[in-house]
């Protein structure tokens, strides 16, 4: 099939009208108020009200608006900025209404000549002034009107649930209830016993080893049933990252991601939800690990899937592709290491058992990756799944180190962390295109920087310099881009998951606003979330179900409404890979042809190279409306 070309670049592979609540309207978004029990200090639903997932209208299709702005909305403080399309040279006014049509604000535009990420003249206009909440307001210029919007602080609430239920409707081995997530998005368990292919029993590739595992559990990677563990290794690590930014954080609000708050099936277990989620990829994880008395011991299997490509459309639980376990590779091996020295901390106080077991499976790994410190994956094994080859691995031997540091103080891992030639150099740890699956290093440095660790005042200092240093590049970025986002990719090519690049740059802004209180920070994650949602060359929220125009046909194979009309398209809070210079797939080759770098996206389930959704991608983003949330509280 055409989906077999291995996931290129440090992205991976790659894959309303309006509802109210109580009177607040967000984009697509129902919000809750404090008449529904909304805690106002927190900024999030109260325990008293159930999470729930989002029902959206239908996006509206058709050309793209010329006005764009953020579709969903602006928290009241926030900057409030747009880009409009003209082929004006001299300033326009714009004019700013609320939902009755009154104006409240008005003022000219400011051109910026032909932006060379669209190929289009654009201007860009400023109503960060306006901080009175509402909803249905619209900006006009030149007889054009922007899609609605809000002005309101809980503007992110509901997509901090949606951006984390996509982790539990995408688990492995487990029934999506619908009682959670309604009745078109439930499934039975896949790769179960049972089911017609299985995960409890899984022999490695001819001429690999000589055992089987049960690898059960864990995150399907994106629009195939594939379990990556470099893949799922970052994603599970921002999960676990955002959760404990709230311990270490002033203003960061715990409770929202706390027992009954967010979509898990584990409610009333005392345990933070996002732990629960983040807990059901560590334990695949886990099971990927050789296991003692092997000659491997220690080591972690790259990957586990299909021995062919399955079809599109394909529900889980009817996928029955003989299932295989991959070589062990010192990239994924390091990934065990770091996760699950960051599990054994942050699992402690809930579960002491699995916090043990965690980190003797993080320094079994440690151990096992220097003894075994050049096992690459092979670039050529991209049948039925991605290669997701990497032979770099300084940056993964890097983020370990920090982490077991973090974790245990131990010597060895503090000179290992000292010894890396990555250590405070800003632009390797930190590049252009983001922290990625492919460059890791960035991860260890933000959590030596935010999470209480023995390195000492003056290295601590210096690795927080690190971090604000990247942080200093990407709002730059942000501040020169008519669109706003924090994103200056090499040459101006848009790579392979670029909406997680972008969404990656976020979080080390975020965090380094976190670090010294400097608004200016916050203010670039906000200029790249009115990109991700709407303040785009293509006019368009990458995430489905929230703004008026969004992408709906992303890759994914039980998401699939597009190819299958009985099957649901994706689920609310889910992004897409966004646009890829390269064309890595026939459907964008056809009909991208010579598109300008951000406008090589097509919402076409089969442009998987530009629209597939996966966990890497949506963590971020689900890290950042946390971030974004707790800041307007």
């Amino acid at each position: 099939m055409a989906h077999v070309l291995d996931r290129l670049n440090s992205g991976g592979r790659r894959k309303l009208a309006v509802a109210t609540v109580a009177g607040v309207v967000v984009g697509a978004v129902a919000v809750p108020t404090i008449a529904d029990g909304f805690d106002s200090k927190s900024g999030s639903a109260a325990a008293a009200v159930a999470p729930q997932l989002s029902k959206p209208a239908a996006s509206k299709t058709g050309p793209a608006p010329t006005v764009q702005v953020n579709q969903v909305g602006y928290q009241t403080e926030s900057p409030k900025k747009g880009t409009v399309v003209t082929k004006a040279k001299t300033p326009l006014s714009w004019s700013l209404k609320d939902a009755g049509g009154k104006e409240v604000a008005k003022g000219m535009t400011v051109p910026a000549g032909v932006d060379p990420s669209s190929g289009e003249n654009v201007h860009t206009f400023d109503f960060s002034k306006v901080t009175k909440s509402g909803k249905g307001y619209t900006v006009t210029i030149a007889g054009q009107k922007s899609a609605p919007f809000a002005i309101d602080d809980n503007v992110y609430s509901q997509l901090r649930t949606d951006s984390l239920a996509y982790f539990y409707q995408n688990r492995s081995g487990i029934k999506i209830d619908a009682g959670l997530v309604g009745k078109e998005y439930a499934r039975p368990a896949g790769h179960v016993d049972g089911a017609a292919s299985s995960d409890q029993k899984v022999p490695c590739q001819p001429m690999g080893c000589d055992y089987t595992l049960d690898v059960s559990g864990g995150w399907y990677d994106a629009g195939d049933y594939g379990k990556y563990v470099v893949n799922g290794g970052i994603s599970v690590a921002q999960l676990m990252s955002s959760y404990e930014r709230t311990l270490h954080t002033k203003g960061a609000d715990g409770k929202a991601l706390g027992d009954g708050r967010l979509l898990v099936p584990e409610h009333g277990n005392k345990v933070p939800d996002i732990l629960d989620e983040a807990r059901w990829e560590m334990d695949f994880l886990l099971k990927m690990q050789v296991p003692k008395g092997q000659k491997l011991a220690g080591m972690a299997h790259h990957k586990i899937h299909d021995a062919q490509w399955s079809e599109l459309p394909l529900r889980a639980d009817k996928s029955a592709g003989k299932r295989e376990l991959h070589a062990p590779s010192t990239a994924a091996t390091l990934n065990l290491a770091a996760t699950a020295a960051q599990a054994a901390r942050l699992f402690e106080p809930y579960d002491a058992k699995f916090a043990a077991k965690s980190l003797q499976a993080a320094r079994a790994a440690w151990d096992a990756a220097k003894a075994n410190p050049k096992m690459f994956a092979d670039p050529g094994d991209a049948t039925g799944g991605g290669a997701y080859s990497d032979y770099d691995v300084k940056d993964e031997f890097y983020w370990a180190a920090a982490e077991l540091f973090i974790t245990t103080g131990d010597k060895e891992y503090r000179e290992a962390v000292l010894d890396s030639p990555l250590h405070n150099d800003s632009k390797a740890l930190f590049p252009s295109t983001g922290v990625s699956w492919q460059s890791v290093g960035g991860l260890g440095a933000l959590d030596l920087a935010t999470v209480p660790n023995k390195l000492g005042e003056a290295e601590t200092k210096a690795v927080k310099k690190t971090v604000t240093q990247a942080a200093d590049r990407y709002a730059a970025d942000a501040r020169k881009a008519a669109f706003g986002v924090p994103y200056a990719p090499d040459g101006g090519r848009y790579q392979w998951g670029s909406n997680g690049q972008v969404l990656n740059n976020m979080v080390v802004l975020a965090t380094a606003g976190d670090i010294t209180g400097d608004t200016k920070y916050r203010d670039a994650v906000t200029s790249g979330m009115d990109y991700i949602l709407g303040r785009n060359p293509m006019g368009m929220s990458y995430v489905t179900g929230y703004g008026e125009r969004y992408a709906h046909n992303q890759h994914h194979r039980f998401w699939a409404h597009q190819k299958d009309p009985k099957l649901p398209q994706p689920a609310p809070g889910a992004v897409a890979g966004g646009p890829n210079s390269s064309l890595d797939d026939p459907v964008a080759q056809t009909k991208l042809k010579g598109c300008a770098p951000a406008k090589c996206y097509l919402d076409d389930i089969e442009s998987f190279s530009t629209n597939e959704i996966t966990i890497n991608w949506n963590a971020p983003l689900a890290w950042v409306a946390s971030y974004l949330d707790d800041k307007a509280a």
